[in-house]
């Protein structure tokens, strides 16, 4: 097994809470990969030997972004319903039935090309680890057919066959949630680790959305639910009464929806580039981690309500938008991430962990948010290879 040496790092964020700050900062850094680990980190005068090595230049070395919440198997795209948004229309969820339409309509190969496309970016922009979701096909064959494509490119597949009622059963909702929570569920089950549903007016309800949480989780797999996006409602304490591992959105809270979140450990998954392309307001960022509720960044990458791969932008708009400090919101987008998925071995630099990390072409992570849009990322690693 090869090891690399990379020397030269002017900060390396390790993400290590036994160094004392959020992010474990260390200054004139080194860090050696051992095949798909990381093996050591450390001042640059202590490195050890390796196989080889790699001069960084005094760039910034950060873990490989977590982007928790995704939506990349679809076809076609809603440029024109975000035009209309911008120019007074109101964003609601029945657009989702557009890309129903084209994805239902679309092969195997242009979904999986659609997939590739959009992976590729997040790589560029520091993304090492996506969770990607199903949810625009809504029958039991097109379920089933998102999941196998996305299993292709992240282990991390959630079966959202809760998106939304389609419209062949806008008559017989009930008879839709039986279908998610039975034929649907044994069809997509082989190819998911996790299960979600859409808890908001104009989607699934309370009682529609714990069904189908606990039909997906007797059957093995781990719940998330998208809370609270568009008002206040039961979706963030249906999360936590179930053992969800997310509530993501959290737009609007109440103050008993932030006590469940902090008491239950349940992350709350924060979405700024959707409040960016809806006009919608931001989630309160700060009244969450002053209650002591763990956040995770993420994209929410769909065609409809937000069409942005990118980690870094949504470092910048959590920054200047949701009142979070540039360490938080880092911290946010990789030990976050992670712990929304649950996965110890991604999201921070230390020994055993997985060489997921990225190169930025500035000496601090502060430049995330200081340089909002500049093309930052040198290098990504996923599992100790260059990518």
């Amino acid at each position: 097994m090869s090891s690399l040496l990379l020397t030269g790092i002017g900060s390396l964020v390790t993400n290590d809470p036994a160094r004392g700050d959020l992010l474990g900062e260390i200054h004139d850094a080194a860090l050696v990969i051992e095949g798909s680990k990381v093996a050591w980190v450390g001042s640059q005068r202590e490195a050890p030997a390796a196989d080889s090595s790699m001069d960084v230049g005094g760039r910034a070395v950060i873990p490989g972004f977590v982007d928790s919440h995704s939506h990349l198997v679809f076809a076609g795209d809603r440029a024109e319903e975000f035009a209309a948004r911008m120019t007074g229309t109101p964003y609601s969820a029945g657009g989702i039935r557009t890309t129903v339409a084209a994805t239902r309509q679309a092969t195997d190969e242009q979904l999986t090309a659609n997939v590739a496309r959009l992976v590729t970016e997040m790589r560029r922009q520091g993304t090492t680890t996506v969770e990607i979701k199903s949810g625009y096909g809504l029958t039991v064959g097109d379920e089933a057919r998102a999941l196998e494509i996305a299993s292709h490119f992240t282990d991390e597949t959630t079966y959202l066959g809760a998106h939304v009622v389609p419209a062949e059963f806008a008559d017989d909702p009930a008879g839709y949630v039986s279908l998610v929570t039975g034929p649907m569920l044994d069809a997509a089950a082989e190819h998911a680790k996790w299960v979600d549903v859409f808890v908001e007016r104009g989607a699934f309800d309370e009682d529609q959305g714990r069904a189908i949480l606990e039909a997906g989780l007797a059957r093995g797999l781990q719940a998330r639910v998208h809370a609270n996006q568009l008002g206040e409602g039961p979706g963030v304490q249906l999360a936590c009464s179930v053992g969800a591992a997310a509530a993501d959105h959290c737009t609007y809270l109440t103050d008993a929806d932030i006590d469940a979140l902090a008491s239950t450990g349940v992350v709350a998954g924060l979405l700024p580039a959707i409040e960016f392309s809806t006009r919608s307001p931001y989630p309160n960022a700060r009244r969450l981690l002053d209650a002591g509720v763990t956040v995770a960044l993420a994209t929410d990458c769909n065609p409809g309500s937000g069409y942005s791969s990118s980690m870094p932008f949504c470092i910048a708009l959590a920054v200047r938008e949701m009142h979070m400090t540039p360490a938080e919101a880092l911290w946010s987008a990789t030990a976050g991430g992670a712990a929304s998925l649950r996965r110890p071995d991604i999201g921070h630099l230390t020994p055993g962990a997985q060489a997921n990390l990225t190169i930025l072409n500035a000496p601090t992570h502060l430049h995330l948010s200081y340089r909002p849009a500049v093309p930052l990322i040198t290098q990504t690693f996923v599992a100790g290879r260059p990518v």
